[in-house]
């Protein structure tokens, strides 16, 4: 089994996958103080409960845009798991960055361009729902060419309660109407719909810019949620980044840890 991991600014996901199988995902907050042995006694307890033990892991990858964390992420792959982890960056995932700076490209972003590619074709954007809303953009010969950052709707939510001492922290959901008549509803209908303004406009100015038809695929916790109102996103995919994780550790050819 191959043991992926994400680490991402808000959550460390850990999945397993067997050949192309998604078996199990599980995450944590991401801590970046957290030790090897706290992540491995969490996981310990979770094999467990799925009837699996740590020595059915054979690989580990790991994409990070956490830096603080990959010390301790790749000794839990080393004592636990007895495999040295494959950390995906942009020599490796198998996509040609055109940027000024290629190494100034998250792991997760390149990531989700790279599975985008071979799961939906190119040209295409992902649009990822995470602590920043991401706009990947990878043109018609497949390359990635960059795209947008934005204050993801919970980091938006989050700073409007922290900078207004009237305003309450919400969750985000559609209010069920525009206008709202509460301070929580208004607050909601801001967010929401703010965001649907900003991801059309953005997906329209690139396609304007770019001269091309991508395809359009949202993945992220809150993707499900906004892509009821955007008619340009065609697919919403919550397992984008980790199969990018898959296919990096497939193209390379690395020894295995002995059965």
């Amino acid at each position: 089994m191959l043991l992926a991991i994400d680490a991402g600014n808000t959550n460390v996901v850990f999945a397993l996958y067997e050949g192309e199988r998604l078996l199990h995902s599980w995450r944590c907050q991401t801590n970046a103080g957290r030790t090897a042995d706290e992540y491995a006694s969490w996981l310990y307890q979770l094999f467990e409960q799925a009837g699996l033990k740590f020595s059915a892991v054979k690989d580990a990858v790991i994409g990070s845009v956490v830096p603080d964390a990959n010390f301790n992420l790749s000794k839990l792959c080393r004592d636990s798991f007895g495999c040295e982890p494959l950390m995906a960056t942009a020599d490796n995932i198998g996509i040609k960055v055109n940027l000024p700076r290629p190494e100034e490209a998250g792991a997760d972003r390149l990531l989700n361009a790279a599975a985008a590619i071979r799961d939906y074709g190119a040209p295409v954007i992902v649009i990822d729902f995470g602590t920043a809303t991401t706009f990947d953009v990878v043109n018609g010969r497949g390359e990635y060419c960059g795209g947008a950052i934005a204050p993801g709707p919970n980091l938006s939510a989050e700073a409007l309660y922290q900078a207004a001492a009237q305003l309450p922290r919400i969750a985000i959901k559609k209010p069920p109407t525009v206008l709202g008549n509460s301070t929580v509803t208004a607050m909601q209908s801001g967010i929401y719909w703010g965001y649907v303004g900003l991801i059309e406009k953005i997906l329209w100015k690139t396609i304007e810019e770019t001269g091309e038809k991508p395809r359009i695929v949202a993945t992220g916790g809150l993707a499900s949620l906004f892509a009821a109102d955007i008619p340009a996103i065609e697919k919403v995919d919550s397992d984008l980044t980790l199969r990018g994780l898959l296919y990096v550790s497939q193209s390379q050819s690395r020894p295995k840890k002995a059965a």
